[in-house]
């Protein structure tokens, strides 16, 4: 079997050049991304033992942050070092974010002339995929009475309590009901996997500074007094980062943290930020380049701007990356305690909650206006569900047979 600790090191322009090309092709989302990694470096490349590539999977389905982006990150890590994880971030990130900054302007430069219900159809496709989501993680992380009763309360109290701080309290409060009430089951850890890197220092500057830029971003948002100062590029990277900072559970989990934070501010509309998530279904790459569509309209300018959407696109994969370099080397140790998994199982499912929250507001209720929309978007979600199409597919469907749909009914 081989080893996490590779033989060779691979140099950071080559592990660019593998990840530039996953990132081209890695249609799907997260769990379709765990696929495409396995098969190129576990199988093609052998750069780690399939062992191996479950415990870096665990330990970032542990961690709050896009999942998959941070497998990667681990990956060019262990292959190649700090040099090789930035790499390996790089080139899986840089083509959905391109084409999502190209998709911002666009949309401000054209919005005018695209064809009537181009963006409903667009809204009622991220709807029918947020559906599939909210499904596939209920059914994964609240499979008994404990959890779905965790679920439903979160869902209830955000609902009444839309916030930032609401969200974090639920999630809080969750982990500890967790640590309670939920039993979890003792997992064996598989005695060839070896993720202690023996990099006690980097780790630790790492963990630290991923609090240190969290505290901070919360100091300088309270103490931010002007409309300048909260509108201004520190604000964009607060937001993001502490975004980037909560997500649990995956992509999609975003949605809720980032319509509580920026939806409606400057350029970005409510129209825009639900077209601009569901336009992230429909490219390759990671959920979160998502950012780089919604940074760019975070501007007091009157068109989108390249620097704020450069800045919310660091600021949101920042926390998830300071997380994975730190913890990778103390993941086996944590995985021994029971309690941490009761937490875990705790959060994920108020995670679960916080998203069918945002299903209700503001997805449902700034999609469904007319009978046929939930029509439309029932049978978007019938195409998700029954035949497995892939999202991006449901996207660019839907944004070219809602228009349709609207010249039938007149």
């Amino acid at each position: 079997m081989t080893s996490t600790t590779p033989q060779t090191q691979e140099s950071s322009f080559s592990i660019f050049c593998v990840f530039l090309k996953l990132g081209c092709i890695a249609f799907g989302g997260p769990i379709a991304h765990l696929a495409y990694f396995r098969q190129a470096f576990v199988i093609d490349r052998q750069w780690i033992s399939e062992n191996s590539f479950a415990e870096l999977t665990s330990l970032c389905q542990f961690l709050p942050g896009p999942a998959s982006s941070q497998l990667g990150m681990a990956l060019g890590y262990l292959r190649g070092g700090l040099p090789g994880s930035i790499a390996a971030w790089l080139g899986f990130t840089l083509p959905s974010a391109l084409l999502l900054l190209t998709a911002a302007f666009g949309l401000a430069n054209f919005e005018q002339m695209l064809p009537l219900g181009v963006i409903q159809g667009l809204k009622l496709a991220a709807l029918a995929i947020v559906v599939q989501a909210f499904w596939g993680m209920a059914t994964q992380l609240c499979p008994d009475s404990t959890r779905l009763g965790i679920m439903v309360i979160s869902a209830v109290l955000l609902t009444i309590l839309p916030s930032s701080f609401s969200q974090i309290t639920v999630i809080a409060l969750a982990g500890l009901m967790g640590a309670f009430f939920i039993k979890p089951t003792q997992t064996t850890l598989t005695s060839s996997t070896t993720l202690g890197l023996q990099k006690v220092r980097q780790s630790t500057l790492c963990i630290i500074l991923f609090f240190c830029i969290l505290v901070l971003t919360f100091i300088t948002e309270l103490t931010a007094y002007s409309a300048s100062e909260k509108s201004s590029l520190l604000a964009v990277f607060n937001a993001f980062y502490q975004i980037g900072s909560l997500v649990f559970g995956g992509g999609h989990v975003v949605l809720p943290l980032l319509e509580n934070s920026i939806a409606g501010e400057a350029l970005l509309t409510q129209d825009r930020f639900l077209a601009g998530y569901g336009l992230a279904q429909a490219v390759p790459g990671p959920l979160f380049t998502v950012a780089t569509f919604m940074g760019a309209f975070l501007t007091p300018n009157e068109s989108p701007q390249t620097l704020p959407a450069l800045i919310a696109t660091c600021a949101i994969f920042l926390p998830g990356y300071l997380l994975i370099i730190g913890l990778l080397p103390l993941w086996k140790k944590i995985r021994e305690y029971l309690i941490a998994q009761a937490a875990l199982a705790g959060a994920n499912a108020a995670v679960v909650g916080l998203l069918l929250a945002a299903l209700y507001n503001p997805i449902w209720t700034n999609s469904i206006h007319q009978p046929w929309d939930f029509g439309f978007a029932l049978a978007a979600w019938w195409a998700v569900y029954s035949f497995k199409c892939a999202p991006w597919i449901v996207v660019l469907l839907a944004a070219t047979l809602y228009p349709v749909l609207m010249m039938v009914v007149g």
